[in-house]
């Protein structure tokens, strides 16, 4: 498994003041689940989470926003907030604060659109920060393209550096050969992952990359993030 562990930092703009909130909100509600027990935990993920059947029925509308700050483990979150940590920064940086709150929020909504539109009558409930996060993937791909992404090897425990349009276009190839996939039946590769959300996510942000693709392209790269090895 290959998993980002640092980028170049965008230099001077706005201070990543959202980028790292959003970490600890997550953060701390998912600990908050964890002393629930799995009985409660499976309950709150059902009362919270965003159901697709419900949502079509015109219910619970409330959780479209509440299921992205809710994970079904300690991979999921894990995974979700170094993604989070890596990338969101560098877009707040250019765009700003405000402006990054409402796109991180407009991107989760489309994200939870693009995964009722294609599962309208499940009942099973959608969480995580993911189609977000896939937002965030998105505009950093056209607003970042060059950047270099510094990744860790897991088999290995080894690291080097690519483009952001090679980490980042291969991982939306992904997306979409999986979503497609998860249309017809369901296998162990495609269950249990929105991955539609993804898909939903990821393509908002690429639209809205193309916004502010040339205040990007003016802002200067700098130090790496450290490494988590």
């Amino acid at each position: 498994m290959i998993f980002p562990i640092g980028d170049e930092n965008v230099q001077g703009g706005a201070k990543p003041i959202f980028s790292y909130a959003f970490i600890a909100i997550n953060v701390l509600v998912f600990l908050f689940q964890v002393t629930l027990g799995q009985q409660g935990i499976n309950q709150f993920l059902t009362t919270y989470g965003t159901i697709p059947l419900e949502i079509m029925n015109g219910e619970d509308y409330f959780t479209l926003m509440t299921s992205m700050f809710l994970h079904g483990g300690w991979m999921h979150i894990i995974g979700n907030m170094l993604f989070l940590w890596v990338f969101a920064d560098n877009i707040e940086a250019v765009i700003g604060n405000i402006p990054f709150l409402l796109f991180y929020i407009l991107g989760g909504l489309a994200a939870s659109a693009a995964h009722i539109f294609f599962n309208t009558t499940s009942s099973i409930p959608s969480v995580g920060a993911s189609g977000a996060i896939s937002a965030v993937l998105g505009a950093y791909l056209v607003m970042f393209p060059a950047s270099k992404i510094k990744v860790l090897v897991v088999y290995f425990f080894r690291s080097f550096t690519m483009p952001a349009i090679f980490f980042l276009g291969l991982w939306g190839v992904q997306q979409f050969i999986s979503g497609f996939m998860s249309l017809g039946p369901a296998t162990a590769d495609t269950a249990g992952v929105a991955w539609w959300a993804h898909i939903g996510g990821f393509v908002f942000g690429v639209a809205f990359g193309f916004l502010f693709r040339n205040r990007a392209k003016g802002a200067s790269s700098a130090v790496e993030k450290p490494e988590f090895v």
